[in-house]
């Protein structure tokens, strides 16, 4: 019997030039993220050892959890950009969008256009692991209305839909886009994501990766990526995310 051992390859060699992380939680103190200005700069300056200089961080907007303002983010934006200049970082191209959680609070920012898109009119947008909105449908409808297009942040990790696959399918025929965290792949949130993750990707259903990226773990798990046939797993992936830049 023969063993194959797997390729390893360096994270600097996984992400392409050009690539864009457009989910991660690096802005300091506003979420689960990081924990302060120098939290921030120690996760970025890790993340671009791996290749990875181009970033859409992505704050929690959830309720009174987390309840983040436009404002506050920008705020926290521009601390973040200019503790990375005096580090010298200046080839890092950093912006600032939002994981919105859909709830009613969503829906009131959505009918005033107090939206923080990745770019153009793409938003990143989240649901309960618990359970979909009630209004779920009505919600993607109402974002698509208003002109903007909704990426649904891992939708992997939603287990209430790993007993009925088509669920993912109504959802893409509803214009869902779809974004596949990287650590899905790998054991990290449960044998389970990892299986649902993996016939998503083999079916074409993802149209962008990301991180989600909160802490230095996150950031060493990241090392399993480092394999040459996940890379030309999420090849067109990893393209498909340089539209951001």
């Amino acid at each position: 019997m023969l063993f194959f051992k797997k390729k390893e390859i360096p994270l600097n060699e996984f992400f392409p030039e050009g690539f864009v992380d457009i989910h991660s939680h690096l802005l300091p103190g506003i979420d689960d993220g990081a924990k302060n200005i120098e939290d921030s700069v120690s996760l970025i300056s890790k993340m671009y050892s791996y290749g990875i200089k181009n970033f859409v961080t992505t704050p929690h907007v959830l309720g009174d959890v987390y309840p983040n303002s436009s404002e506050t983010i920008k705020s926290k934006l521009s601390e973040v950009r200019k503790a990375l200049d005096n580090k010298g970082f200046a080839d890092i191209s950093i912006r600032a969008a939002a994981e919105y959680m859909m709830d009613e609070r969503f829906v009131e920012r959505l009918e005033a256009d107090d939206i923080l898109v990745l770019k153009d009119k793409y938003i990143l947008v989240e649901m309960s692991y618990f359970n979909a909105p009630y209004n779920l449908y009505d919600i993607l409808f109402e974002i698509q209305l208003k002109g903007y297009k909704p990426v649904l942040a891992h939708p992997e990790r939603y287990n209430f839909y790993h007993h009925d696959f088509q669920n993912f399918y109504k959802l893409k025929k509803a214009g869902c886009l779809f974004q596949l965290n990287f650590l899905s792949l790998t054991e990290q949130y449960g044998k389970g994501v990892q299986k649902v993750s993996k016939k998503l990707l083999s079916e074409g259903m993802y149209d962008f990766v990301g991180t989600d990226a909160h802490h230095h773990n996150h950031l060493k798990l990241l090392q399993k990526l480092g394999d040459v046939k996940i890379k030309k797993q999420l090849e067109k992936l990893l393209e498909n995310n340089k539209i951001f830049k």
